[in-house]
């Protein structure tokens, strides 16, 4: 899409005007800075998809439009995620499960650890499914971002 002012609000608002829900969005500046590249999750049946894809392309804004789920392609998702820990169980808990999943501890506290991890959004709800009694003060996911496997690309 391009890069600027009121181009996201329309795409939120074609969403909006016909009661479709965006899961998730992610958008930043692509290489070229007058492109940003938008990554949108929503839902519905194949019609509703396809009326959501035919609406995206008439707007002015987008440059082009590809559907992900169509081809192999590769999901993230970046959650940070802060968590209590009183005690030296806790803190090793805490620990074994950052080394489980595969996240960093990128900030301590007498009273907290706070986790970054990324991967599909199953694996990051897994993580928070299996805290047990570890209590997580805030929580904080960035929406998933997905690019195409192999040579793929996204070309104008």
């Amino acid at each position: 899409m391009e890069n600027e002012a009121g181009a996201l609000s329309r795409v939120a608002g074609l969403f909006s005007a016909r009661g479709y829900n965006i899961e998730s969005l992610t958008v930043a500046p692509t290489i070229d800075p007058s492109l940003s590249r938008m990554t949108l999750v929503t839902s519905g049946t194949e019609q509703i998809i396809e009326q959501i894809t035919k609406q995206l392309n008439k707007l002015v804004d987008i440059v082009r439009l590809q559907d992900m789920t169509e081809g192999e392609h590769l999901e993230r998702e970046l959650m940070l995620v802060k968590l209590r820990v009183s005690n030296h169980q806790e803190r090793e808990e805490v620990k074994r499960f950052a080394d489980i999943f595969r996240g960093r501890i990128i900030d301590v506290s007498d009273l907290s650890y706070t986790l970054e991890l990324t991967g599909s959004s199953s694996k990051l709800d897994a993580f928070v499914g299996n805290l047990g009694n570890i209590q997580v003060m805030e929580l904080v996911r960035s929406g998933v971002i997905g690019i195409a496997r192999g040579d793929k690309i996204l070309n104008l």
